[in-house]
């Protein structure tokens, strides 16, 4: 096939004057070729036959699935992909199509985005993220689940073991009562404990329980475009913040004593100015609290509770350790459930909260909270050791009382014993007075002790304080040169009409 320059060639050696044969010889052509080029309006073009290809029906989804930001696929996902709906070919037809495609690729940025400011109230945005942090001297897979406000840029967050679907109904309504309320719209990724199916073009199958939990906030879900993560980029963003201010280097004892600290970091980081908004979160979430839908008065539970009988020693069992509740509950049944994978939440039949534990990541062990038993806590310790030991510790002249009633008293333990369920009724300062006037006049006997408690309390104790404060005024006006003991004076002094 003669190109163009052929052509061009010929008709200027021919308007030269050049014979036809001539030119073929000079050119190494046929004649026939030089006169058609002579002829010729317009310099002759190769024409291809074309061969039909296998790609070339799934070329307009293989366009979108390449230069679409909502998809944005490679060509093996693309490969993959058409696998699934019939295509046979190899993958090299598909590399050869997108190499004519990546021009259209580069004339806008897969990043290039339209910014949307959202108006107060209506969205919220909620993902989460794993770490691992050593908590408790254990490095520990933890999973940090953020939600934020779309307008005023709020954040507000939790660590959680788990991401199963109790932690993630939990987390959703625990960040909503941080806000104040609740968002009009929801807008989440697509995991199995919310999402069942999202296809384009296709309603979301949402989750059941995530329904319903929506149902029970008054919020609508709305699920990002598979494999499109910077729909929710608002939220997206802090994570890499969490992780460098946050996360790295810092250790904890406990689960709980890590969320306190988080929370307490995202209200310092919620107070500082935001880039794009140019004023702080804390203070845009005083305006846009006005727009959010009020919190429910309970809380979604998406799975009925465990059930346990309060044992004698006022315990549950669960997963072969045991957690304390108070006693006025002990043979009664309780409900129990985990939450975030850390937490147990014991709640009476008619779910009020009665206690919330740390679970224990040890077997067979025991976690007992002191008050618990108040309402069964003897009122002075039986063990005349223990008595005695009590005794010493509370009272100051506890050894002397001791040493002096000995001689009298044939079982002094009771008499100590019974002195000691007397901090029920008294404060301890004001029975170390009478402690002191007894040994000082002799008495010994509880049931005489108790007289003089009935009889004398006022004027022992009173007196004894005004004392105290008296010693006090003239000790801080020792270095008065006005001062003087004579400024003090007994009330009868004003009586009988000194003027």
């Amino acid at each position: 096939m003669k190109d163009v320059y052929d052509c061009e060639t010929v008709k200027r050696l021919f308007k030269s004057g050049m014979k036809i044969k001539a030119i073929a010889r000079t050119l190494k052509m046929s004649k026939n070729t030089v006169k058609k080029l002579i002829k010729a309006e317009e310099a002759p073009r190769y024409k291809r036959e074309y061969y039909k290809t296998k790609i070339d029906e799934y070329k307009p989804r293989i366009t979108e699935w390449y230069l679409s930001p909502q998809y944005d696929f490679n060509g093996t996902r693309i490969y993959r992909e058409l696998k699934k709906i019939g295509y046979t070919g190899s993958i090299n037809p598909i590399y050869r199509f997108l190499a004519k495609l990546s021009d259209q690729k580069s004339d806008v940025s897969k990043l290039a985005t339209e910014r949307i400011e959202t108006p107060y109230g209506d969205q919220a945005q909620f993902d989460w993220s794993p770490y691992k942090m050593m908590i408790g001297g254990i490095l520990t897979e933890i999973n940090c689940i953020v939600m934020i406000l779309s307008a005023s840029r709020m954040k507000a967050g939790v660590f959680s073991k788990n991401v199963d679907g109790e932690s993630i109904y939990e987390a959703i309504q625990e960040l909503f009562e941080d806000f104040g309320g609740v968002s009009r719209e929801l807008l989440i990724d697509n995991p199995k404990t919310l999402v069942i199916e999202n296809k384009k073009g296709e309603e979301v199958v949402f989750n059941e329980s995530a329904l319903n939990l929506s149902f029970h906030l008054g919020t609508e879900l709305n699920a990002c475009n598979p494999y499109r993560a910077r729909t929710k980029g608002k939220v997206e963003k802090p994570f890499q913040y969490i992780e460098e201010q946050f996360v790295k280097g810092n250790e904890f004892d406990s689960m709980n004593s890590l969320n306190i600290a988080f929370k307490e970091f995202l209200t310092e980081t919620n107070n500082n100015i935001h880039g794009t908004t140019k004023r702080s979160p804390s203070e845009m979430l005083l305006e846009e609290i006005e727009y959010l839908l009020p919190l429910p008065n309970r809380r979604y539970l998406h799975k009925s509770l465990d059930s346990r009988v309060v044992s004698n020693d006022s315990f549950v069992s669960v997963d072969s350790n045991k957690y304390s509740v108070p006693v006025n509950y002990v043979g009664k049944k309780v409900k129990i459930r985990k939450v975030y994978g850390y937490k147990l939440e014991i709640y009476s039949e008619d779910m009020n909260l009665i206690h919330t534990h740390e679970l224990m990541d040890t077997k067979n062990s025991v976690k007992s909270i002191d008050k618990h038993y108040e309402a069964i806590k003897t009122k002075a310790p039986k063990s005349i050791p223990e008595i005695k030991r009590q005794f010493t510790s509370c009272f100051r002249l506890g050894y002397d009382y001791l040493n002096k009633s000995s001689k009298v008293l044939n079982q002094q333990s009771y008499h100590v014993r019974e002195f000691l369920k007397l901090r029920e009724i008294y404060n301890i300062e004001d029975l170390d007075i009478v402690l002191e006037y007894c040994i000082n006049n002799e008495i010994y006997r509880i049931e005489d002790i108790k007289e003089v408690l009935r009889n004398k309390y006022f004027d022992i104790v009173i007196g004894v304080k005004n004392t105290n404060i008296r010693s006090d005024i003239l000790s801080k006006n020792s270095n008065n040169p006005f001062a003087s003991d004579g400024l003090i004076r007994e009330t009868s002094y004003y009586e009988g009409g000194q003027n």
